[in-house]
């Protein structure tokens, strides 16, 4: 938790020099639309690693360990290199398809932010994987300053750079701050990576089963905002800014509201699940739902009710003016109930994945973006697409049915098992 406040706090630093400098202008809108789409991918991959590899390593002696991140580590670093390199060079169609609205000359600039911002998947899974081996050994420290180094350095390359790149200092701040953590967890882990290993051979089917599945969930559920981002490009200047900054804000509650609960939490249910006490893990998890539950519902109504005054204390300043404070305030109507299900969801789902319950997390991930787009389209076939008020709504309706379908089928399976397992003592 002290590793998310000061990545939080540097964060709302990030955006409150972006929100001065470019405000809700054009250019605003080209910055969000390429670092929008760096922070989803590297959100993704970084969860993907540790909540793939955590469960994984964690059921593993301690030289099969050291093999075992061995092996997948360099699988998944040439993954990841790959994908560097294929998001640089489809650059040009990937902003088309995530900002179709932006102009020519904003479109051409997002272009030129995404290359520079493409080496730091690589550094961000790297460090990932290496986070997912110190998380084994309860080692949060580094893994935690990930927010800290990233924003940290865009904040310094910013200010710097920005007279001789303008906003082109935000792109190269960013990758730099995922190359420090990347060192970072790298440093720290070294005597974990050094150990005496045992030989140990895993088919990398083994390998790439768990991850696939958890990074098809994780796509899914960012899939939800890159769609309303995408959408938000046709409904005006600046709009896509006015949703980027609400979804900071979101983010920093649910930051605070997952994290530390479902990072500590994981590697429990996984000792838990190995040592064959089901009913220990699903109450350890029913526990954490009821307290979030509680935490996000009262972290929504405090900031619905404070939205204004806070988004003009931290932001309305240079570029971002009272109308810019204004559009994000009603961006954040629409929004600020999507942090309740995602929240809520995305703690059952690391959960389930633990559990080795990938399915249930899959099935309801499509949830939320299949209602989003319905809700979106529907408001753009009504002209209604300009409305700041409506433009999260369909993010958060749809967050909120897929986390009711997941809690409800949770139960289901929950219930089938107790039933069988008294079956079979019976027996």
């Amino acid at each position: 938790m002290a590793g998310i406040l000061l990545g939080n706090i540097s964060g709302f630093i990030r955006v409150a020099i972006t929100a001065y400098l470019l405000g809700t202008h054009a250019r605003a809108d080209a910055l969000a639309v390429s670092t929008g789409l760096a922070d989803t991918v590297n959100t993704i991959i970084i969860n993907t690693m540790l909540v793939s590899f955590v469960p994984m390593l964690m059921l593993r002696s301690a030289e099969e360990r050291v093999a075992a991140f061995s092996r997948a580590s360099r699988l998944f670093g040439w993954i990841l290199a790959g994908v560097s390199v294929l998001m640089a060079l489809f650059a040009p169609q990937l902003i088309s398809l995530l900002g179709p609205g932006l102009a020519a000359e904003q479109r051409h600039t997002a272009i030129v932010l995404l290359e520079i911002l493409a080496p730091g998947i690589l550094f961000s899974g790297a460090s990932g994987i290496f986070a997912a081996l110190l998380y084994t050994e309860r080692r949060f420290i580094a893994p935690a300053a990930y927010q800290l180094c990233v924003n940290g350095s865009t904040v310094v390359f910013a200010l710097v750079f920005w007279k001789a790149v303008g906003e082109y200092g935000f792109a190269i701040g960013y990758t730099v701050g995922t190359a420090i953590q990347l060192g970072l967890t790298w440093f720290i882990s070294r005597d974990l990576r050094t150990a005496r290993r045992q030989s140990l051979c895993i088919p990398t089917a083994a390998i790439l089963s768990k991850p696939g599945m958890y990074l098809l969930y994780a796509g899914l559920m960012s899939a939800n905002i890159v769609l309303a981002r995408a959408f938000a490009t046709h409904a005006g200047s600046g709009v896509a800014a006015a949703l980027e900054y609400s979804m900071r804000c979101v983010n920093v509650v649910i930051a605070y509201l997952v994290y530390p609960v479902a990072n500590s939490l994981m590697p429990e249910i996984a000792r838990l699940r190995a040592n064959n006490e089901m009913p220990h893990a699903y109450k350890l998890m029913t526990r954490s739902v009821g307290l979030m539950a509680v935490a996000s519902v009262v972290s929504c109504g405090i900031g619905l009710l404070l939205r204004t005054p806070v988004i003009a204390f931290l932001f309305q300043r240079g570029s971002f003016t009272a109308e810019s404070t204004l559009l994000v305030s009603n961006v954040f109507i629409g929004l600020a109930p999507s942090l309740i299900g995602w929240t809520l969801m995305d703690l059952i789902s690391r959960c389930c994945f633990a559990l080795d319950r990938p399915r249930l997390p899959l099935l309801a991930a499509a949830i939320p973006v299949t209602v989003n787009g319905i809700f979106l389209a529907i408001l753009r076939v009504r002209g209604e697409l300009g409305d700041p008020m409506l433009l999260g709504l369909g993010a958060s309706t749809g967050l909120l049915a897929g986390f009711l379908v997941l809690f409800t089928m949770t139960r289901i399976v929950q219930s089938r098992e107790r039933t069988l397992s008294l079956s079979t003592s019976q027996a």
